[in-house]
């Protein structure tokens, strides 16, 4: 059972260090979790007698007003033999032999927190005291309850003790221990008062009387001790303190708990008690209770620390990374969120994720749309047709068949294709930005830095400008090359319409008659559209090419050249993380390292069992 309580002790050190101390936090809290003992009492109750008593030394600070101006744990080991000594929390490698230096020591360490004034702190400090003459025990002594400020402390510092002090007593986990003293009316104790309005039923308070040996005399405290006057769950235990006479002649602990002793067994009043009494007795109580509530907690303390570490491993993943220090790892770490950019981009492409169909979209309907939008029929009309072909038969009139009228009227055409091929571009265009702009919302990563996501995102749009010149001027030179180049076969049935449906011998006049002048227009639309079939499927694949398939392949690749050739501190400003994001992250990787350590304590303890 003794390693229950140094399990705790454990845990309320691991706290401490990785600064969980039951504050007002928006992290998880295992300190609230544990088990604890709270020793509460106004000023001048005795509180720091009891604790001196228990555990046979002289070690705590001593004077008038507010001495205890942080929360004191106290935690006790019990050696089988040895000399006893004492060790500080926050100097885990110096042990104290002279108590006089611990005394010295929890004074300038209080001063380190608040400073020389009299203000209170609520972090704690870590004392352990190994002793043959203590019992496994760890306590936690709480600033003195006050009623009036002293010169030098702010009028809030009354509300801010019983704050404090409320703070560890209302935990459901908070054993109290109530000092009160004797000689005034219990009515008026400030540790019932603040004790009874979070345990009203007093099933976690013990009750404590000081001062016993200093009531008036024809008065006693049997009523108070044997529960008569105010009941709690658990059996007042009395005490018997040194006297400040005792403390000023260095009255040694031990003969102090000898004469306490003596007090209980030799007093009429208190002698059927004595065997419930005294400092001792009240240790191997406290002892005993807190090692039976430790072990009644520790199945929920496993399934609090299993659920938390679950949940602080969840947001430190959305978070992210922590940024390196070296500019090695800083580069490594933009061209790792870069890949991952790059790779939710690709999967928009390739149907993984949507969005990449939109291009199909545009082959299979933009284009087409557009295509038979333009019109052809206006440009091959009647008078159109006569004016190209005597344009160009100039002072010549052709021959056979208007060659040159043929590919005027054909190339005039086809220029008009170069609409909807420009509009196929910058729709594809259109389309791969937006794809940009999904991805960069989708990298989680991009989100933490702002400088970072603005470079990249500039980056992908400019790589993808530079593609959609190139894609316009592939798409451009594919209808250049219809109308530079006609299609043979289609000239070489002109002789054969013209023997079949006219004769070469007519006059000039004939051959520009309105018949002749609509076979000529039939022929060069039957060609236009012979070419608009063929355009309509080599377009998309000029796109594709200049455009889809490099944005796939080096989308960031100007952008990765660059980053090469900067300085660390150019990188470090890329990764500039919101201050708040990146002490949250520090944060709850303490509180993880703490409930990771817990996890580890506990099961060792219940394995060992």
């Amino acid at each position: 059972m003794e390693s229950l309580i140094s399990l705790v002790n454990r845990l309320q050190r691991a706290c401490t260090a990785l600064g969980d101390y039951g504050d007002e936090s928006a992290l998880p809290t295992l300190w609230d979790a544990l088990p604890s003992i709270a020793v509460v009492g106004g000023q001048s109750s005795g509180k720091s007698s009891v604790l001196e008593s228990i555990v046979g030394k002289d070690f705590l600070p001593r004077g008038s007003g507010i001495v205890t101006r942080r929360p004191l744990v106290l935690q006790l080991h019990k050696l089988e033999e040895g000399r006893e000594y004492a060790e500080f929390g926050h100097l885990p490698r110096k042990r104290f032999t002279d108590f006089a230096a611990v005394r010295k020591e929890i004074a300038d360490e209080t001063d380190r927190e608040t400073g020389r004034t009299k203000q209170i702190s609520s972090v704690p400090i870590y004392l352990s005291i190994y002793s043959p003459n203590v019992v496994n025990l760890t306590l936690i002594d709480l600033p003195g309850l006050t009623k009036v400020a002293v010169e030098g402390q702010p009028d809030s510092i009354v509300m801010d003790i019983e704050n404090m002090v409320r703070s560890y007593i209302e935990k459901p986990n908070c054993i109290i221990l109530a000092i009160s003293p004797a000689n005034q009316d219990l009515a008026t104790s400030d540790a019932i008062k603040i004790s009874r309005e979070v345990d009203p039923k007093g099933e976690r308070t013990f009750g404590v009387l000081t001062k016993i040996d200093l009531m008036d005399k024809g008065t006693d405290a049997v009523d108070i001790l044997e529960g008569k006057a105010y009941r709690l769950q658990f059996p007042w235990i009395g005490v018997v303190n040194r006297s400040q006479q005792d403390i000023n002649k260095n009255v040694d602990m031990i003969a102090a708990r000898r004469r306490e002793r003596d007090y209980f067994a030799q007093s009429p009043e208190y002698k059927h008690l004595a065997n419930r009494m005294g400092s001792e007795y009240l240790g191997k109580v406290l002892s005993k209770h807190l090692e039976t509530v430790i072990k009644s907690r520790i199945p929920g303390l496993q399934s609090l620390i299993n659920k938390t570490i679950i949940e602080l491993e969840s947001e430190l993943s959305r978070l992210g990374k922590p940024i390196a220090n070296d500019a090695g790892g800083k580069l490594y770490m933009i061209m790792e969120i870069c890949r991952t950019f790059d790779g939710i981009f690709k999967e928009h492409l390739d149907g993984v994720r949507p969005g990449g169909d939109n291009i199909n979209n545009v082959f299979d309907n933009q284009l087409p749309a557009a295509l038979k939008r333009l019109q052809f029929d206006k440009h091959l009309a009647m008078e159109n047709v006569r004016k190209l072909i005597t344009e160009a038969d100039g002072y010549q009139p052709h021959l056979i068949a208007p060659e040159q009228g043929y590919r005027r009227l054909i190339e005039t055409a086809l220029l008009t294709i170069k609409g909807p091929a420009e509009a196929a571009v910058d729709a594809v265009h259109a389309i791969l930005k937006d794809l940009v702009h999904k991805s960069m919302n989708e990298t989680s990563e991009l989100k933490q830095y702002p400088s970072l996501r603005v470079e990249v995102g500039n980056a992908a749009i400019d790589s993808l400008n530079r593609m959609k010149e190139e894609s316009r001027k592939a798409a451009l030179q594919l209808v250049e090359m219809e109308c530079c180049y006609l299609t043979v076969d289609f000239f070489r049935k002109l002789p054969q319409d013209v023997e079949k449906g006219g004769n070469p011998t007519h006059s000039i006049f004939d051959r520009y008659n309105d018949s002749y002048l609509r076979r000529i227009a039939t022929n060069v639309l039957s060609y236009v559209n012979m070419v608009c079939a063929s355009l309509r499927n080599s377009i998309p694949k000029s796109v594709v090419y200049c455009q889809v398939r490099e944005a796939k392949r080096s989308l960031l690749d100007h952008f990765f050249t660059e980053l090469g050739t900067k300085e660390a501190r150019h990188l470090g400003k890329l990764l500039d993380e919101d201050p708040a994001i990146m002490q949250r992250r520090t944060s709850l990787a303490k509180r993880l390292e703490l409930y990771r350590a817990a996890q580890a304590e506990i099961d060792s303890v219940a394995w060992s069992k």
